[in-house]
């Protein structure tokens, strides 16, 4: 049996140069994230009405959100919902209207909003909530609230945090007893941007400064008549400190207050949102994508190598330079052509994950681009997951039909039974973690706890739309004619030789998954800490750099191992290659635990199961997207190299 260069050697030039091109593209292409508002403006004349509403109440220390009227704070008349996105019931958001009122560019001083006595039940309530450092969440004209904190180490610095906490622990001086206080009196703050024009005004900021203030009053408490010594309108008194705090215990009265105040903005409603969304550490993010880059490059020079050592080998494989040994070594993986397209143990299995591999790689990218051009923007609450969501629903077309097409080629004949359990395997482990960490939620009566109406709609998506989708496109893709092998398989099965320590499959699998998650990883810790820190992550420019890096990093890395396995005549690469680079999931679940250790404060053993819970999940996934990645790269690798060569 000879084995010659053939016409695949120009084939294989064209394809490094391609591989080549599409590096360089990378390499200067830089994403930038423009903002398209999620939301019309809306303008305000002076005296117009504006209405506060109140979001879910939410702590870093438990994950746990709850409903604002969880707390026996003081309520409106009716309490009225608003309309929530599948995205936003998902997050467990719970806007509701509220019992403060504004009106445009009329500051109010000191008004009461209600009186409490608590008992023993709320007093117990809002010590819980304090130990559990919750905060307040509140919007106005689809602003988020936010409380202005001055950082001390650097000049004219602000940093804003998201939504003002429900009370603090403290002592009174000369006592060691800590004592929970409550914020009860709110000084808002109302940014707008008015037109020079007209009169009207554009709202760009909604600012608070909550205070605990012990309220006095003279004589017998009357809503109507009473007026308040700690501030007072009339006399222009205001509170603008905690000296004397409100405390939280039985039998106390608290006195709930708010001011708001008026301030001309220079910023417009357009730009409104970058305040939230600053981004004081942009060199990490660059310092990220350079770091990738390098792994990249380093990387392609190796396939590149392999591609042109190849081909070199293959034209001059007479040449009396090349010495005995070398040509042994070379001509490893051309001895395995007869075995290398043998169908794999598994392979229904093997089918199932690409397809779903594929349906995940869709959702991401067409997410990735619609969010880096600015149509996912935060202002648009939940618009994301039900982006996502519904994007994943759609992609099942192209999960049928590319699990079903690798099915044909493997001579396979049931491709409804491989559409089944394409449609139904991820997704339902996924439902099941999902149903477990819901029922703890509902457990803890959470607001997070997504209601039984929304788990229907979710699984409406899924057997109504997913599942047909699956089957349409198993249908499209087993019509089609199989993918013809470039070799012929032989009919027995070729022994392989023993493998250096090295090429074990389960040390290369763990190796091979170090550079795609060394790619992401930065990255990874502002995606972690926006989920689980409550900030807002907009920075989808660089994460679209960062998605393509991976994809190029996971396509190189399991051809580069591939490449080896095949040299050391090891035909086995159907499940490797997908193991490769899907073993990046391993170490991405390592770096959660690893987060969860150093940068989160949960204590409680609920929150905890539901971080990793959730963790699991996005590892899950993460597999499934990486694996297909590495799959695809070596399946594509090896049909191009073995066409390359004549069989005689």
């Amino acid at each position: 049996m000879a084995v010659r260069g053939g016409g695949g050697g120009r084939r294989l030039g064209r394809f490094a140069l391609h591989l080549w091109s599409f590096l360089s593209l990378l390499l200067f292409t830089h994403v930038r994230s423009f903002y398209l508002p999620g939301v019309a403006p809306q303008d305000f004349t002076k005296g117009d009405p504006l209405k506060v509403k109140v979001n879910k109440l939410t702590s870093t220390k438990t994950q746990l959100p709850y409903s604002y009227y969880s707390l026996p704070y003081c309520r409106p008349e009716t309490i009225v919902d608003s309309a929530e996105n599948l995205g936003e019931v998902l997050r467990g958001d719970r806007i509701e209207n509220s019992p403060y009122t504004f009106k445009m560019r009329e500051p109010q001083m000191c008004n009461v909003v209600c009186r409490l006595v608590l008992d023993a039940k709320t007093a117990k309530e809002f010590k819980e909530k304090i130990d559990d450092e919750y905060r307040v969440n509140m919007i106005l004209d689809n602003l988020p609230l936010v409380v202005p904190i001055r950082r001390p180490d650097q000049e004219l610095s602000t940093v804003y945090q998201h939504g003002f906490y429900v009370g603090l622990r403290g002592q009174y001086a000369g006592s060691k007893d800590e004592k929970n206080f409550i914020n009860n009196h709110l000084t808002f703050t109302v940014k707008f941007h008015k037109d020079p024009e007209i009169d009207s005004s554009r709202i760009v900021g909604f600012e608070v400064k909550p205070f605990s203030v012990k309220h006095d009053y003279e004589g017998k408490w009357d809503e109507k008549t009473t007026r308040l010594l700690t501030c007072d309108p009339h006399a222009k008194r205001a509170v603008t400190n905690s000296d004397s705090p409100q405390e939280v215990e039985e039998n106390k009265e608290i006195i709930f207050t708010y001011d708001v105040e008026f301030e001309e903005s220079d910023v417009k409603w357009a730009s409104r949102w970058d305040t939230y969304l600053l981004m004081a550490d942009d060199q990490i993010h660059w310092f990220s994508i350079v770091n990738s880059l390098m792994i990249v490059l380093f990387l392609s020079g190796m396939v590149a190598m392999i591609m042109l050592r190849t081909l070199y080998r293959d034209i001059s494989k007479y040449n009396q330079l090349e010495t005995q040994e070398e040509a042994q070594e070379e001509t490893g993986w051309k001895l395995v052509h007869g075995d290398v397209f043998r169908p794999p143990a598994n392979s229904d299995l093997l089918c199932v994950y690409v397809g779903t591999g594929v349906q995940f790689f869709g959702m991401i990218l067409v997410t990735m681009i619609f969010a880096a051009l600015g149509f996912l923007s935060p202002s648009n609450r939940g618009g994301l997951m039900t982006a996502m969501l519904l994007l994943w629903v759609v992609m099942g077309l192209f999960a049928g039909y590319s699990a079903t097409r690798l099915y044909k080629m493997f001579k396979g004949t049931e491709w409804k039974k491989i559409a089944l359990k394409t449609a139904f395997m991820f997704p339902g482990i996924v439902f099941a973690i999902f149903f477990v960490l819901n029922a703890l939620i509902w457990g803890e009566k959470s607001s997070g706890a997504v209601p039984f109406g929304t788990m229907f709609a979710l699984v409406l998506l899924w057997f109504g739309i997913s599942v047909p989708l699956v089957f349409v496109g198993g249908y499209i893709g087993f019509r089609k004619p199989a993918i013809e092998d470039p070799v012929k398989t032989n009919k027995i099965p070729r022994q392989i030789p023993e493998q250096a320590w090295y090429m074990n499959p389960v040390f290369s699998i763990l190796i091979g998954g170090i550079l795609p998650f060394g790619a992401v990883f930065i990255e990874l810790f502002f995606i972690l800490t926006s989920i689980w820190l409550h900030q807002f992550y907009y920075i989808f420019g660089f994460l679209f750099i960062v998605f393509l890096i991976l994809f190029v990093t996971c396509a190189e890395i399991t051809i580069v191992l591939c490449y080896f396995q095949l040299c050391s005549e090891d035909y086995l690469w159907w499940w490797r290659s997908y193991l490769t680079s899907g073993s990046s999931a391993f170490y991405l679940f390592l770096y959660a635990a690893f987060y969860f250790f150093t940068k989160l404060d949960i204590t409680k053993p609920v929150s905890g199961v539901l971080y990793f819970g959730y963790m699991l999940i996005g590892s899950y996934a993460f597999f499934v997207l990486t694996g297909a990645i590495g799959f695809y790269a070596c399946f594509m690798f090896t049909r191009l190299i073995y066409s390359s060569v004549k069989i005689d």
